[in-house]
């Protein structure tokens, strides 16, 4: 019987606020691909956005800022094999299409698995050049992984061509499992711009000793953006990227607040006087009692915030109320307002308030504006059930 083909969702779902867990920017890696003749597959993990360039053409076909196999004249179809930047959890994912208008690929599916470093091992080496396929030798070594056989996490489903209304395919993830590498099958062959993969880390907190401090909050230790205010120019999961930021788009940046007063006006500290904010909740990777804070404003230095506040809460696993950045009642202030500067690295630790246990924090920040990183550094504790 053949399988039965999944209809996709051009919505976008909350779990594509994520992040995506086989980014370049983490560490995702192409470990295998059966064909890239047109473009290899490694630019399905870039976090650009996808190019065109019009009447651009290589030895092997159009320039295409996608992987793209060849058009298959032989039994099966074309596959991959992604190494997650971070093990964990995949929520859904987006298969986009972009610019590949009547060479996409129609039908893709996903399966995923866990693989020790010696399984890896097994994978030949990776060559990625145009042109090239997969050999007859190299198929038959990365066959002994049974690829074939890992948990189906994205059923067979249809994908869109790449025209700006139906580029994205978003699929939800089956499983709730923690995986560290996947393969994508397209049916049988095609393009995609890009592939992202969302969902959150999920590291091993029984190596973690109580005593030992670390960045609760970054993409490594499981912490996700849940909610924001305004993400204009870019999206508050980047404030939990690794590294610092290599640009202001790799950061998170509002638009102008139009309710500013006419002219400004800064009390005793030096802290403007205003109404408006925005704000970011991040879900830690664990609760933890917060001992450090950085704010990064790298590369912000016309666009910085005036200001920036840390407020934190405790809420119980799974338990998310409606309306959360929003509800004033639920947060207790981490770090009062604290005066910013123009592309430069903040660090707080005295200024800091106990408030015990934490489980998020709400980044705010006054009037508006852009920031690189925030992390958040504390010692893990017990996880309320």
């Amino acid at each position: 019987m053949a399988p039965q083909i999944k209809e996709a969702s051009g919505e976008k779902p909350a779990y594509a606020e994520l992040n995506n867990l086989i980014s370049e920017k983490l560490g995702g890696r192409i470990l295998f691909a059966t064909d890239d003749w047109f473009t290899v597959a490694e630019n399905l993990l870039k976090e650009s956005e996808p190019e065109w360039r019009e009447g651009e053409f290589t030895e092997f076909g159009k320039w295409m800022d996608g992987w793209e196999t060849r058009r298959k004249r032989k039994p099966g179809h074309d596959w991959c094999i992604i190494k997650l930047g971070v093990a964990g959890v995949v929520e859904g994912v987006d298969v986009d299409t972009c610019h590949f208008t009547g060479n996409y690929v129609p039908r893709v599916s996903i399966q995923a698995a866990v693989l020790t470093p010696e399984e890896e091992k097994v994978i030949p080496e990776r060559k990625s050049e145009m042109g090239t396929e997969a050999s007859d030798q190299q198929l038959k070594e990365v066959e002994a992984l049974n690829s074939q056989e890992w948990t189906t996490i994205i059923p067979r489903s249809q994908a869109g061509p790449g025209y700006p209304s139906t580029r994205h395919t978003y699929l939800p993830s089956e499983s709730n499992g923690r995986y560290t590498h996947l393969r994508l099958n397209i049916y049988p062959d095609g393009g995609i711009a890009r592939l992202r993969v969302f969902g959150y880390a999920v590291p091993d907190w029984s190596l973690v000793s109580p005593t030992q401090m670390l960045d609760l909050a970054s993409v490594e230790s499981g912490g996700v953006c849940l909610e924001y205010s305004d993400a204009h120019y870019g999206h508050p999961r980047n404030l939990i990227g690794p590294g610092r930021g290599v640009n202001m788009g790799d950061g998170w940046e509002t638009a102008r607040r139009l309710d500013r007063p006419p002219i400004l006006v800064a009390d005793g500290k030096g802290v403007l006087e205003v109404s408006g904010y925005e704000w970011t909740v991040l879900r830690l990777g664990h609760h933890g009692n917060i001992l450090k804070v950085e704010v990064d404003t790298h590369h912000f230095k016309g666009n910085y915030p005036d200001s920036c506040r840390i407020d934190g809460c405790l809420l119980k696993q799974g338990q998310h109320p409606t309306n959360f950045g929003n509800d004033d009642s639920l947060w207790l202030t981490i770090l009062s307002p604290q005066k910013m500067r123009a592309h430069d690295h903040h660090f707080f630790e005295a200024e800091l308030e106990k408030v015990g246990p934490v489980s998020h924090v709400r980044v705010v920040i006054a009037p508006d504006g852009g920031i690189s990183r925030v992390r958040i550094y504390g010692n893990i504790t017990p996880t309320e059930s």
